[in-house]
């Protein structure tokens, strides 16, 4: 029986979306997200349907009087922090990053800018600023849409669910279809604008990005991707050892016309369709991997798929890109919390006879996707340009809680429910009722010419070689949680922001540059800031951490630098940090540039004057056109230390040009839960063409490109419902770091390219027993420490390796006692200062140089 299809016509494109007189966006604009008001109907019977809110620009009506976008016309428009003020926390988050000469270069170069370049360019982002939603998005859209790398352990993060509570249920087909059902259910609220808004404190928060989540896609084209949407989707798509199936869940009402068994049957059956085909055949036509490759060769890879008139892979490819999700049923049994993260974030990689058949192959980034391994485990992997983690960790917890809901109420009717209206039974519905659709899974059958077969094959070596490039270590901190922290008075999120400079501290001797996202939502279509958690209280923090102080000292730093921090995000969570608001500016800078030379009749590059800085296989912490960055964790003489007396970091010397301007490529994740810093990825300042425009200094300042090169990528997303979550590494030689923090433990998930992880993971966990340790100590009054709040008094204080012994049952600090830090310490200084003085004189290199010739055993030389 010949494959059968429905076919969508494609959503309109990016440009001509945002050019629409609702949102009135200059005709330039690139891409965005597509105007869902105006797009054809998939081919149906007609049938009456319920009101259809449109959400155009924010894929919305606010006039049809539903609760979700009830707040969106009341919220403040995002705004545009005082130009001075910004340019001084700029200077704040570099000072502890930078050496003295290094930060009275960025100082120069910032007075240059607000003298200069600086007001005007502000000016002209107010003007742009008025008649859009936001002066901030456009670009932040851009940044994403134009990456080209990969977005597999690049820009998709994951969440990992925790195990249904009721263990019967935690098998593959039952979990999957518990979970489908409950996503329908959601899909279903936010269409009839039935789910609840947001709120923090009270206060709402933008709804904007659920009308995203489903039915959407990024497509890639020649001029860069574009996200794509079918507002009417009804269907799902299940993968199976690469395998693809689909079947239709909802009708036109967006009511569900499958039961949960009706559901499950379908997933059983594809489950044994998909068996029939040996695994390694079936991963050789894995066209799941093609979501893998870079942008642009994947863009001309769907040219390849949808060029043949008498093919059906474009109707195929219509069907993936049109789902409301994507469920992927994996058949391995991942049996650490590790192999979980990974399967989550970029699946296995596992060969046999020379195929691949791990869970990579089963995979399609481009969409929302729900995972679900073979014992039930799953979690979410999503696609992350116009949804945050906040907005996904939403729909995770609702789809959570309403598994146990409705299992709930299958034993007691009168269980709650989350929400507002239910969908009526379909099992006592007339099918007739449900309209055009199909509720029997078909399988895709895709036409693999030669070419693309090619094109699966390397992509998946290419994927293979990426996965094993990164590495994954899990903690799940079980010794105490929000409930001691906030005990002892301090607030969570800043204490484990701490957590993790210590920890860095203690295995490397230095800070770097750290990021955090603070959740901007409060505004009209806001995503987030950028929290710079390196600040001089934490550098002070950490080296009085690591030396030998009493505890009241230790405590005291610590409550500095978290009371520094908790200030910092209260002005992230305002708007008012200085990432977004220069990196509008330099993105305002380079389109006024592409204008004028655009007026000039040159010739501007296909993909809006942007283009990717990264080739396709580089490293994301090299950059095309700058100076090269050597990986921080490389100690010799190309790095000089700080000459702040506050800080013995370490900083890598750098030139600069004032005729071209190269940034880091930088990815980074935003999340959140009880703390206002959520999952999502910064977006990369585009690369600009070499032009004989010279950038305004500031952006071409060393200072720069060190705010914009991550070390330690970090994200607090989570809440009961969540078992971990995390991302991939955004530098080479950096860390990615997802974090939630419960009422009696944190879980943490590290990544990075092979960097120690393990041993990082453990350094952390060492140093949150030993807090705990002198947190105890101090409290019980050994240091004169009174009340739980941490006011501290001064009385005397020995040394806490005196007290060693004293109400401590935590392990040592990872084999690193007080005096092993001290000694460090010292000897970090003593290089400091060595390097302070300059280099030795020659008659004193000599004399070394004749000594070293008699160190060591001479061994003969062997005849050749």
């Amino acid at each position: 029986m010949p494959t059968q299809v429905r076919i969508f016509t494609s959503p309109r494109s990016l440009g001509e979306t945002l050019g629409t007189p609702i949102i009135r966006l200059a005709p330039t604009t690139a891409r965005s997200v597509p105007e869902l008001s105006e797009l054809p109907q998939p081919t149906i019977n007609p049938k009456p349907k319920a009101p259809q809110h449109a959400m155009s620009s924010s894929y919305y009506d606010e006039s049809k009087g539903g609760v979700t976008y009830a707040h969106q016309d009341k919220l403040p428009k995002l705004p545009i922090p005082d130009l001075e003020l910004t340019c001084e926390r700029y200077l704040d988050a570099l000072r502890p990053l930078q050496s003295h000469r290094e930060h009275a270069e960025t100082i120069h170069a910032v007075h240059e800018f607000l003298r200069n370049e600086g007001p005007e360019l502000n000016e002209k982002l107010k003007q742009y600023a008025e008649a859009r939603t936001s002066y901030l998005e456009q670009f932040w859209y851009d940044s994403y849409l134009n990456f080209d790398n990969p977005v597999v352990l690049n820009l998709n993060p994951f969440f990992l669910l925790e195990d249904d509570p009721t263990p019967a249920r935690n098998n593959q087909v039952t979990r999957a279809a518990s979970l489908v059902v409950s996503a329908l259910e959601f899909v279903r609220a936010v269409r009839k604008e039935e789910l609840p808004p947001d709120t923090a404190k009270g206060t709402p928060l933008c709804m904007h990005q659920y009308s995203r989540l489903f039915g959407t896609a990024r497509v890639p084209t020649d001029a860069g991707c574009q996200i794509e949407q079918d507002p009417e989707s009804k269907h799902v798509v299940v993968m199976c050892h690469g395998q693809f199936y689909w079947f239709d869940v909802l009708d036109d009402n967006s009511d569900l016309i499958m039961t949960e068994r009706d559901i499950a049957i379908n997933l059983q059956t594809v489950i044994d369709d998909a068996a029939q085909t040996p695994i390694q055949e079936a991963a050789k036509g894995a066209l799941g991997v093609l979501s893998t490759e870079n942008r642009k060769v994947w863009s001309g890879l769907r040219d390849v798929l949808t060029r043949e008139p008498e093919s059906n892979n474009a109707d195929c490819l219509s069907i993936v890109d049109t789902a409301l999700f994507v469920v992927c049923l994996d058949y391995t049994e991942p049996t650490t919390a590790a192999a979980l993260c990974q399967n989550m974030l970029c699946g296995s990689s596992e060969i046999e006879k020379g195929v691949q058949i791990g869970t990579c192959t089963n995979r399609w980034y481009d969409k929302l996707q729900i995972i679900v391994c073979k014992n039930g485990s799953a979690g979410i992997n999503f696609e992350h340009t116009g949804v945050d983690g906040h907005t996904v960790l939403r729909f995770a917890s609702d789809l959570y809680t309403d598994t146990i809901l409705r299992f709930a109420r299958s034993i007691n009717g009168k269980a709650p429910s989350l929400w507002a209206s239910k969908s009526p039974d379909p099992s006592k519905r007339d099918p007739e009722s449900f309209g055009d659709v199909n509720t029997t899974p078909h399988k895709l059958e895709w036409d693999l010419i030669p070419e693309l077969r090619i094109a699966v094959r390397f992509a998946e070596t290419r994927l293979a070689d990426l996965i094993e490039q990164n590495e994954f270590e899990c903690l799940d901190f079980g010794a105490y949680g929000k409930n001691f922290i906030t005990s002892m008075g301090f607030s969570p999120d800043a204490f484990v922001q701490m957590a993790f400079q210590a920890a860095y501290y203690g295995l490397y001797g230095r800070v770097e540059c750290t990021y955090e996202p603070a959740m901007t939502k409060t505004f009209l279509h806001g995503r987030t800031e950028a929290i710079r958690t390196v600040t001089e209280e934490a550098i002070e923090f950490v080296q009085t951490f690591w030396a030998d102080n009493p505890a009241e000292q230790k405590i005291d730093a610590l409550r500095k630098a978290c009371q520094r921090h908790v200030a910092s995000t209260k002005e992230c969570l305002k708007a008012q940090g200085c990432d977004r608001h220069l990196y509008a500016l330099f993105c305002l800078w380079q389109r006024t540039v592409d204008e004028d030379r655009d007026s000039n009749g040159s010739t501007l590059s296909t993909n809006g004057g942007y283009s990717s800085p990264i080739d396709g296989f580089s490293d994301r912490g090299s950059v095309v056109g700058s100076p090269r960055h050597e990986p921080a964790y490389l100690l010799d003489g190309n790095y000089t230390h700080s000459h702040n007396p506050a800080s013995t970091t370490t900083t890598t010397t750098t030139t600069t040009t004032t005729t071209a301007m190269s940034t880091t490529s930088n990815t980074t994740c935003s999340r959140n839960d009880s703390s206002p810093a959520h999952h999502e990825t910064t977006p990369q300042p585009p690369h600009h063409r070499p032009t004989t425009t010279p950038p305004p200094l500031i952006f071409a300042d060393s200072g720069w490109d060190r705010i914009n090169n991550t070390i330690l990528s970090t994200s607090n997303c989570g809440n009961p419902s969540l078992r971990q979550f995390g991302f991939g590494p955004v530098s080479g030689d950096g860390f990615g770091i997802g974090y939630i923090i419960k009422d009696e433990s944190i879980s943490i998930c590290v990544s990075s390219r092979h960097r120690q992880t393990k041993r990082f993971v453990d350094t952390l966990e060492s140093y949150l027993l030993e807090i705990r340790r002198v947190l105890r100590i101090a409290r019980n009054g050994i240091y004169g420490w009174e009340g739980e709040k941490g006011s501290v008094n001064g009385g005397s204080a020995s040394s806490p390796t005196e007290e060693s012994l004293v109400m401590s049952e935590d392990d040592e600090l990872g084999g690193y006692g007080f005096f092993d830090a001290g000694m460090l310490l010292q000897a970090l200084k003593a290089r400091h200062e060595s390097l302070e003085h300059g280099d030795a004189k020659p008659s004193e290199r000599a004399a070394v140089q004749a000594r070293r010739r008699d160190v060591g055993k001479k061994l003969r030389l062997i005849d050749y």
